[in-house]
């Protein structure tokens, strides 16, 4: 399957289809002159789960830029939904709720010179793989980020950071992340998310939730 091209609406909108990459839809913007996906150009996913989640990343988020979308809904309908529609919160949208399939959006940008977003797009890449163990495989952040907390910190003083199980691993670098260190199953990530909430609550009364999906029966993975 290949997602069809990105197309420029006019001086400063793009229509990006769903299995659009995001660094892909960065670049493209990019080149054009636009700004406003710099910050999306290092998560890995594509516009449709950055549309379902409002993937977000140094101060800005998928809202902050995304005018119309198109879905497809539980009944086979094809309609337009526009930014109110969408709900967006944090890490949330009416997609998921609505059983909706997106299909495409149309980003409203800013006109911008093109080396100061390549500049930028290559400022946010450098902070990321200075903090975040890109080097190893993962489903990026793991948990939501506590109202008033920072899940990583949370993890690092409930001793978890770098915490195993099987092959997963609570990362050094980021305990924010759990990363494949060993041909780690969906099992070995599931029982070690668990114990890494379970520490967490025992420490500081806080709940962490995972911001990954979970796809699949894990009622047998017990801790």
């Amino acid at each position: 399957f290949e997602p069809e091209e990105p197309e420029l609406l006019g001086d400063d909108v793009i229509r990006v289809s769903a299995g659009t990459a995001l660094s892909y839809a960065a670049s493209f913007a990019a080149e054009r002159g636009l700004s406003g996906l710099e910050c999306l150009h290092g998560i890995p996913g594509t516009l449709g789960g950055a549309s379902v989640m409002n993937a977000g990343a140094y101060g800005r988020e998928l809202k902050d830029c995304f005018l119309r979308g198109e879905v497809l809904t539980e009944e086979g309908e094809v309609k337009t939904v526009s930014l109110q529609d969408m709900a967006f919160g944090y890490r949330s949208s009416a997609v998921e709720p609505n059983r909706w399939v997106l299909l495409s959006a149309e980003l409203q940008l800013e006109k911008a010179d093109k080396e100061a977003i390549r500049a930028k797009m290559q400022e946010l890449n450098a902070k990321r793989r200075e903090k975040q163990p890109l080097e190893l495989p993962s489903a990026g952040s793991t948990f939501r980020r506590p109202e008033g907390h920072f899940a990583g910190k949370l993890i690092e003083v409930a001793g978890m950071k770098g915490a195993c199980y099987g092959g997963a691993a609570v990362s050094e670098k980021h305990a924010g992340f759990i990363v494949n260190k060993d041909n780690a199953t969906a099992a070995d990530i599931y029982i070690l998310i668990r114990k890494v909430q379970k520490a967490v609550f025992e420490n500081s009364g806080v709940q962490l939730q995972c911001e990954v999906k979970m796809v699949g029966d894990f009622s047998e993975c017990n801790l």
